[in-house]
């Protein structure tokens, strides 16, 4: 078989396998709602409401239907590409309310995948080049350190630092409510006050964006840390490696030019998957910072029992996730032919 015949043939199966997923994805977050203890209509009402306005809102919901026709009415919708409507959003379209609010998590996500390939590929390179020295050590510690962290108690501690304490950073907000944000191209405030051409605008929304992305970043470099220094250190005792080196070829060309494009495989798949989870859940990062992104929004609806923007949010998160894994899988067989044969 024709190495573009087997990559047709990979992309083709795994394409084939996305319904599939997304299929129990739904269904693992509709039985989840479902056995979730206490009643959406209290939560949304309040116990001391009507009761016939609390039928009335099951009603609505369709929990006075038996499961399997709530299941089959809730796939019914998704193959209709109909989310349903919030309950606790002024009766907006879940679809409305991923658009306000998916840009904050986006940004976030963005600048802490950042500073956490920058951080991490950088320590864990120097580690990997100095083997067996204290540089070796130091990226060790910094790896287990960072990724063993909790990441709500760093988050609460750096706050009360540098915003309580030092007054340096802004809490609670993605940019200052006495100043007017750029205007909505995109949704990203970075971006659009460079649409604009406004740079003040630009470093205001770096400024707000500096805290909660710098520590998810830092936190989330130990992994890309450890792969690249794991990784690096085998590629350099590879005999192509020795080989060069035995040409009198320069360290420093050795280690650019030839370790380090092979010990980045394993970074691009763990790069794209912690970037799909960073879109699809950072709650803990949201919450904690008071971010008004998607993440924040699913924890409030979570909180009220808000049954269509829960299972909206989730599905949504659920096809990034599959689309990245896809994506990830197919660059990798396209890199290294090994992955498709």
């Amino acid at each position: 078989m024709s190495r573009s015949r087997a990559l047709q043939y990979y992309i083709t199966a795994r394409l084939l396998l996305a319904p599939l997923m997304l299929l129990t994805i739904a269904t693992i977050v509709f039985l989840l709602l479902r056995a979730t203890p206490g009643d959406p209509a209290d939560a949304i009402l309040g116990t001391r409401a009507p009761e016939t306005a609390k039928e009335e809102l099951r009603q609505q919901l369709g929990l006075n239907l038996p499961l399997g026709l709530q299941y089959l009415a809730y796939l019914g919708r998704l193959l209709q590409f109909d989310l349903g409507s919030s309950l606790t959003s002024r009766g907006l379209p879940v679809v409305d309310v991923i658009k306000e609010y998916f840009p904050a998590t986006v940004e976030l996500a963005f600048f802490s995948m950042l500073v956490a390939v920058v951080v991490g590929v950088s320590i864990g390179a120097i580690a990997a080049s100095k083997s067996g020295t204290v540089y070796e050590a130091v990226g060790r510690l910094f790896g287990i350190i960072s990724y063993s962290l909790p990441l709500f108690w760093v988050g609460m501690v750096l706050q009360l630092i540098f915003s309580v304490q030092l007054g340096w950073f802004p809490l609670g907000t993605r940019f200052p409510v006495s100043m007017s944000p750029p205007d909505t191209i995109t949704g990203l405030y970075t971006i659009d006050s460079l649409l604009a051409g406004d740079l003040g605008l630009f470093v205001t929304s770096l400024y707000y964006l500096a805290l909660p992305s710098m520590t998810l970043g830092i936190l989330l470099s130990g992994i890309f840390e450890r792969i690249v220094r794991v990784n690096l250190k085998q590629t350099l005792k590879a005999d192509y490696v020795e080989a060069a080196r035995a040409r009198g070829i320069p360290e420093g060309t050795i280690l650019v030019s030839h370790a380090f494009k092979n010990a980045l495989i394993p970074v691009i798949t763990v790069l794209g998957l912690t970037f799909a989870a960073l879109l699809g859940g950072a709650v803990l990062t949201e919450v904690t910072f008071s971010w008004p992104g998607l993440g924040n929004r699913l924890y409030e609806a979570i909180s009220l029992r808000d049954y269509p923007t829960v299972q909206g949010i989730m599905v949504f998160f659920g096809i990034i996730v599959v689309f990245a894994s896809i994506t990830i899988d197919v660059v990798n067989a396209y890199i290294d032919p090994r992955i498709r044969y």
